[in-house]
């Protein structure tokens, strides 16, 4: 008898790849957040100003001009974290510009009209409305001298090398300390137990004539030092610490005489920084040479 047929032995089983797809994660449009911290940054100094002109309408004079500083201290802070974060932008510059009216041109006139200015009525109106219109003049000159792509914007020709390092006229943080004089030293004095002395500073025609003067320093062409670029001498650098750390310690004892003796301080720092301005303008232009004739060129023009 005939066997079955065997049958035939499977054949092993293909070896197939697979290939798995890489998981995709989704992406979303926008920028980083390290990008808009200026942005946050400049929105809480808005904040700030903000605030200020509330504890203003309520009496509250300690925190409103409290917050103010805060408000400049924010200020110093977005301009260089955008730079370090290479977040600069239109935007930013714009929106900075914004704030800084609101915090150092508005909140300082609003708060000083509703500490003593009132009294004048209509006439102790005058000087706060003049000190925030001089201080938006002085900001929208700043925006002027910006390049926003390949068609500057009208404004004042660039800067020379030496002037770099310099403002042009007093910057709006300085000019809202300056306006603020009057606030930070009435509170020194009443903390003192001299009455007599703060209402002196209080008195309206002494508010209204720095205010004046401010603002017309806000719009000058006066050279102010940026700080920027600024050097200190070697022999300097021990005697600045030490007064560095003096100031830190009046501004924790005495913070309201800390804040009028900066006002101070920086009005008296003003004729050092024009005469270094005078200065270095004279010895560019010491440098600067006219060529010599060529070669069979008469020195004299002729008529």
């Amino acid at each position: 008898m005939d066997e079955a047929p065997r049958p035939a032995p499977a054949a092993p089983p293909s070896r197939r790849h697979f290939r798995f797809a890489a998981r995709q994660r989704p992406r979303f449009q926008g920028q980083s957040f390290n990008r808009l911290i200026p942005n946050i940054l400049t929105l809480l100094g808005l904040c700030a100003g903000l605030m200020a002109m509330r504890f203003a309408l309520e009496g509250r004079w300690e925190p409103a001009a409290g917050l103010i500083i805060l408000a400049g201290a924010i200020d110093g802070l977005d301009g260089r974290l955008a730079r370090l974060l290479k977040a600069t932008s239109r935007f930013g510059a714009e929106f900075d510009s914004l704030a800084d009216f609101l915090s150092f041109g508005v909140a300082p006139a609003m708060v000083l009209y509703l500490w003593t200015m009132h009294d004048y009525r209509g006439l102790g109106f005058v000087p706060c409305v003049m000190f925030a219109v001089c201080m938006s003049l002085r900001l929208a000159r700043f925006n002027a001298a910006l390049d926003a792509g390949p068609m500057p914007l009208p404004g004042p020709p660039p800067k020379p090398a030496y002037a770099q390092s310099f403002f042009t006229g007093v910057p709006a943080p300085a000019g809202a300390l300056l306006g603020m004089f009057p606030i930070f030293a009435a509170l020194a004095f009443e903390g003192w137990g001299l009455p007599g002395l703060a209402g002196a500073v209080r008195h309206p025609l002494f508010v209204g004539l720095l205010l004046i003067v401010v603002a017309l320093m806000l719009v000058s062409t006066l050279p102010t030092w940026s700080f920027k670029n600024f050097k200190v001498r070697r022999e300097y650098v021990l005697p600045l610490l030490l007064s560095i750390g003096a100031y830190a310690a009046l501004l924790v004892s005495e913070p309201w005489a800390a804040l009028a003796a900066a006002g101070l301080i920086y009005c008296g720092m003003l004729p050092f920084s024009f005469r270094s301005y005078l200065r270095l303008k004279r010895e560019t232009e010491a440098l600067i040479q006219p060529l010599p004739p060529a070669p069979g060129e008469s020195a004299t023009p002729s008529p």
